[in-house]
């Protein structure tokens, strides 16, 4: 019987030639939607296998093809190491330093082309969407460079018997939860992370992508993003933050916003450490040409700059600590801590813009706190590395820095630390320009006890050689109109009491006011031959030093230092002297009131 609807020619031609393909191609895909699931999942279990070098097996449970979307999705995926392979590789030196393991609930594959596969054995997807999955990696140091394998077939070697090439446009992993285990250390140090989205484009592996060096696990980039990260040290003395960072393998390009450490409260720190306390805050940090591979690998952090801008360094001095004659403090010289770090570190240039260092330390005898600043730091750190043959090839760390002291006095200062000389040799030289002497108060009260009530800082410079042993070189200190009141504490009254007579003998004995006396006469400098007390720590070594060639500038030369130490004691034992009397004259008094008393009685 004839159809009824069909009884135009144009009726007719849209059956013949669209109506029947539509249908036959529905039904293709309903037949194919059923039996697609286990030719797909013996196609994925070989790939993996294969390209893994059977350390990894690959499972889902179920995976649904919409011909006609192009669409692919697969539930309950389970990527898992095989413990046994991995253990035998680990005995032939072979096992990665790096196990994964993921699962995902659902994994969406869109624009696929299955008839491609299936026909011309060529995998390729539009996109791939994974949605909150689960990433476990576990690091080991099982070997610090690649290890000669006798198969170096490449990826694409391994897979090109079941695939000539695989294609994916771009990889999505949103709200991810990665757990870190890093084995390498005494303990394991475990990292978890959230609200972390990861995304790679262009991901091919072919006859010609097979070598290419620019591509880092076959994509052509890689952007990882992690907000609001948060965690405490194990010593929960710390509690640190990230706001935000980027990372990007095409741009080797690491950037990091809203960096903190943040140290416990004071009095609950120093209870429960004898170390100094730390603070950190920087607005960003970039690492360029970033080589996230050879980190990512061996722990081998290597980069072309790393950049620092704004922020704030603090230093809080235990008062707590215990000093130890028997510890060589050389340790915290920059060239010997350098290489107690435990990481290949290789960074051509350490840029800093706009930071500011606090260094603050509790007085026991003022029973107050003093604090130096080094405000607006700006420079360059050239060749901070660890690594032996860039060492090899320059062993000197040189350092250029431009600060404002107490945020008045510009310091320019230039370091150069040796890496290689066994007694951690380095220079340090620099000038600072004019400044208020009374800026320094709020530091020199509370810790040396001495104020300066009136003087202007015209220069200082330095240039000095050391080591672990001595510090030698020369100082000049330029200066104007310097009086000074000496203080001691009341603890009585919880203050610092000034010592008037004390005050008055060093402005008008010790203290010369001005340097140079007369402006057509030379200026005061010094030579300084300063020895080192092994328990003494870096930072500590160079202010002694400076100051052992302040003193002879200001007047206090050896030779003035010891008629000053004696006059004082001259002075304390004639006002003992003078007290003893004063008490014996009271005693004797007294004493003739009592025996008149008892005659009248």
């Amino acid at each position: 019987m004839q159809l009824k609807f069909l009884k135009h020619g144009w009726q007719k031609t849209v059956f013949k030639f669209v109506l029947i393909p539509a249908i036959i191609i529905f039904l293709l895909a309903l037949i194919v939607n059923r039996y697609w699931s286990p030719i797909l999942a013996n196609k994925v279990h070989d790939v993996v296998l294969t390209s893994s070098d059977s350390l990894y097996k690959v499972d889902f449970s179920d995976a649904e093809l919409h011909v006609l979307e192009g669409k692919i999705t697969l539930y309950n995926i389970s990527l898992k190491p095989d413990t046994a392979v991995y253990n035998r590789k680990k005995k032939q030196h072979l096992a990665p330093n790096n196990l994964v393991e993921l699962h995902v609930k659902r994994l969406v594959l869109l624009h696929v082309h299955p008839i491609s596969l299936y026909f011309r054995h060529k995998l390729n997807i539009g996109r791939v969407i994974l949605n909150e999955p689960e990433v476990n990696i576990s690091y080991q140091l099982n070997h610090t460079k690649d290890t000669i394998v006798k198969d170096h077939r490449t990826a694409w070697q391994k897979i090109s018997k079941s695939l000539h090439s695989i294609h994916i446009g771009q990889i999505q992993l949103n709200d991810v939860k990665f757990k870190y285990q890093d084995y390498s250390g005494n303990k394991v140090a475990i990292s978890e992370l959230k609200e972390m989205n990861l995304s790679a484009t262009d991901l091919l592996i072919d006859s010609v992508t097979q070598t290419d060096r620019s591509r880092l696990l076959y994509c052509k980039d890689i952007v990882t993003e992690l907000n609001n990260y948060s965690g405490k040290t194990t010593s929960g003395l710390y509690a640190y933050k990230i706001k935000y960072l980027k990372l990007s393998t095409l741009k080797s390009q690491l950037n990091v916003e809203g960096l903190q450490l943040e140290p416990a409260k004071t009095g609950i720190f120093f209870n429960k450490s004898s170390h100094d306390r730390f603070g950190l805050n920087i607005d960003s940090l970039q690492l360029n040409h970033f080589d996230f591979l050879s980190y990512h690998k061996y722990r081998r952090l290597t980069a072309t700059s790393l950049v620092l801008n704004t922020g704030t360094i603090s230093v809080f001095n235990n008062p707590n600590k215990t000093k130890d004659s028997t510890i060589d403090k050389v340790i915290t010289f920059p060239n010997v801590m350098i290489h107690k770090i435990g990481m290949d570190l290789n960074i051509d240039t350490l840029r800093v813009h706009r930071i500011n260092v606090e260094y603050s330390e509790f007085n026991r005898k003022s029973k107050k706190t003093g604090t130096v600043t080094f405000n607006n730091t700006s420079g360059h750190f050239y060749n901070v590395t660890t690594n032996e043959v860039a060492i090899a090839h320059n062993n000197i760390t040189a350092v250029q820095l431009t600060t404002y002291f107490m945020n008045q006095g510009r310091l320019d200062v230039q370091f150069a630390f040796n890496l290689t000389d066994k007694d951690a040799a380095f220079t340090y030289k620099g000038t600072l320009g004019t400044m208020n002497m009374q800026a320094l108060n709020s530091a020199v009260m509370p810790l040396a006890m001495v104020k300066a009530s009136s003087g202007t800082i015209k220069q200082l410079s330095f240039d000095i050689q050391a080591n672990s042993k001595v510090f030698k070189g020369n100082v000049a200190f330029l200066y104007n109109d310097l009086k000074v009141n000496i203080f001691q504490a009341d603890t009585a009254n919880d203050r610092l009491k000034k010592r008037s007579f004390m005050s008055m003998f060093a402005n008008l004995f010790v203290i010369k006011r001005n340097n140079p006396d007369k402006d057509s006469e030379t200026a005061r400098s010094a030579t300084v031959h300063y020895l080192r007390p092994k328990e003494a720590p870096f930072f500590k070594t160079m202010w002694k030093t400076l100051l052992e060639g302040i003193k002879p500038c200001v007047g206090l030369d050896a030779q003035k230092q010891k008629a000053t130490k004696d006059r004082i004691e001259e002075h304390n034992k004639n006002k003992h002297d003078r007290l003893a009397k004063k008490a014996e004259r009271k005693k004797r008094k007294a004493d003739r009131k009592r025996k008149k008393e008892a005659k009248k009685q």
